[in-house]
């Protein structure tokens, strides 16, 4: 006799004048514990918003108080909650702290109903990178959904976009800063750099290797083989435990060379006794190991690039790979040989791409080649776009933001290079076996930014003009304060795309940036990269006021 299933119930719709609130979180219990309180706050203030406007906000998981914290931290937990969500509800993301999407995800590709992603406009964990990866997580899985943010949830901006939402479950925004690439208009000097450099990818292909694919669940973060390979691009998948246990056969001589290379080029190491709270000789020393072992796995598996995960797994066996990542984004570093003594990448950075974004490992590696071909400094980095404020004084008068990511940044990028590093141990929340990284403050200079990403099954490349500019040292230890203190920080101005256009439009938590000594030099590098991207098949979209003439 056949055994009887009985089919679940369906959840309930909830009524008409009701939202259901979930709050993806990390995936480490520290982290989720100690930015509760931010979060709670955070939806006090929406639940007041969405209650002016009439509705009821429920949550549809509740606080946990043997976890000390409301959050989404699985992947299980979160299809868990959304199988008791109505297909049809109306659905709002809040997040004020960074949060793993796939814990979201698998319930926000079958939700039917509106969906609505909401940030605090704070740096403090954060909420805006949370919300930025998650929104660009859903773009390229093709999600309908809505996205609003604001300070205190009583602006006009945000109620007229919550207004909006409630009504019809879209929320307007304006997007009149970009546009499609128009080839015709590549000045034919730059064109032809970037034809040539994308045939010669294509030609001899590159290797991206890839250290644990899938970091912290950004979805957004990773670039298929069926889109990268028509560009030239595959992919080395690597093991981090295998990264750790060639960090085993670094022997303790060649690691204190790094560490005499960058104590002689002015490096300050922030050191204390206490491995638990502090930077110690020890944590640098196993960093050191592990930017010779990244360096010489990448060579012997032929990688033009590499991307270091960090997060769950490698974190619980050694220090952080942020002083290794941003070593390696920089043509001057410190020498590595193979055990046999040959010198590898000698005088060449080996484009690292923070937290394996896929995404902005193309950017680098393309970037690597055009600036190379402009007889640039290649040096290159990804930050997370972190939050800003609008700033007027010493001849600024406009929206500043602050990029800021904990590694990847290359000494080239800082004040003063190496000399104005100083390395300071990562937030023990996040990176239990500490570690340093390479922090300073972005020098002043002129900025080509970019972002690739997948959207409609295809590769697209969002491209535009910043300015790094040089805030009073108050302002910049106010911002280190906001934000995380411990990393290297860019105060940028972008070029005719107003906060609210790159928020909207942003699809993704990481932006991509690179120098030019001028302006001019900066508006020809952005041109034969953007050309080369063309040729590549690669959508490009200019954003706000670019200059290819």
């Amino acid at each position: 006799m056949a055994t009887q299933i009985s089919a679940p119930p369906e959840p309930i719709l909830p009524a008409s004048n009701e939202v259901l609130l979930v709050a993806s979180g990390d995936s480490r219990p520290s982290a989720n514990e100690t930015c509760w309180p931010a979060q709670a706050d955070m939806e006090s203030k929406l639940t007041a918003a969405f209650s002016a406007e009439g509705t009821a906000v429920r949550r549809a998981h509740p606080y946990d108080p043997e976890t000390r914290h409301g959050f989404l931290s699985s992947q299980r937990m979160g299809m868990d909650v959304f199988a008791n969500i109505h297909p049809q509800a109306r659905v709002v993301v809040a997040e004020a702290v960074w949060q793993y999407s796939h814990h979201v995800l698998p319930g926000l590709r079958s939700h039917r109903g509106p969906i609505l992603t909401v940030a605090n406009w704070s740096g403090q964990w954060p909420g805006l990178v949370g919300m930025l990866n998650l929104n660009g997580s859903m773009y390229k899985a093709g999600v309908p959904f809505a996205t609003i943010w604001s300070l205190d949830f009583t602006d006009d901006f945000f109620l007229r976009g919550l207004r909006q939402w409630l009504a019809n479950g879209r929320v307007e925004h304006d997007a009149s800063h970009v546009r499609p690439l128009d080839r015709a208009a590549i000045p034919e000097p730059e064109a032809a750099v970037g034809r040539q450099l994308a045939r010669e990818l294509q030609r001899r292909k590159a290797i991206m290797g890839i250290f644990d694919e899938g970091c912290m669940g950004m979805y957004n973060a990773i670039a298929d083989d069926e889109l990268l390979n028509p560009l030239g691009i595959y992919k080395e998948r690597l093991s981090q435990s295998a990264l750790a246990a060639r960090m085993r056969q670094v022997s303790t001589k060649d690691a204190r060379k790094v560490r005499r290379w960058l104590d002689k080029r002015g490096v300050r190491f922030a050191t204390g006794p206490n491995p638990e709270t502090d930077l110690t000789d020890g944590q640098i020393l196993d960093q050191c190991k592990m930017y010779i072992a990244a360096v010489r796995m990448a060579h012997e598996f032929g990688c033009d690039l590499i991307g270091i995960q960090y997060q769950q797994g490698l974190k619980d066996m050694v220090p952080a790979s942020d002083l290794a990542e941003g070593l390696l984004n920089n043509p001057d570093r410190p020498p590595v040989a193979s055990e046999a003594g040959e010198p590898l990448y000698p005088g060449q950075a080996l484009p690292h791409f923070n937290e394996v974004d896929e995404c902005a490992g193309v950017d680098a590696l393309i970037t690597n080649r055009v600036w190379c071909a402009l007889g640039l400094d290649p040096s290159t980095t990804l930050h997370d776009v972190r939050w800003g404020e609008h700033y007027s004084g010493d001849g600024i008068d406009d929206f500043v933001w602050v990029f800021q990511i904990s590694g990847a940044v290359p000494a080239s990028h800082l004040v003063g290079g190496y000399a104005g590093a100083v390395s300071e141990r990562q937030p023990a929340m996040y990176f239990r076996l500490g570690g340093g990284t390479l922090k300073g403050v972005a020098k002043p200079g002129e900025v080509v930014w970019s972002r690739v990403f997948v959207e409609g099954g295809a590769l697209h490349c969002d491209i535009g003009r910043a300015t790094a500019v040089s805030l009073p040292e108050e302002e910049t230890q106010r911002r280190w304060a906001e934000t995380t203190p411990q990393w290297p920080i860019m105060h940028a101005v972008l070029h005719g795309v107003t906060r609210d256009q790159f928020m909207a439009r942003h699809h993704a938590n990481h932006i991509n940036v690179a120098y030019a000594p001028t302006a001019a030099e900066a508006d020809r590098a952005l041109a034969a990269k953007a050309a080369m991207f063309d040729e590549l098949g690669v959508a490009v979209h200019l954003c706000g006021r670019v200059n290819l003439e």
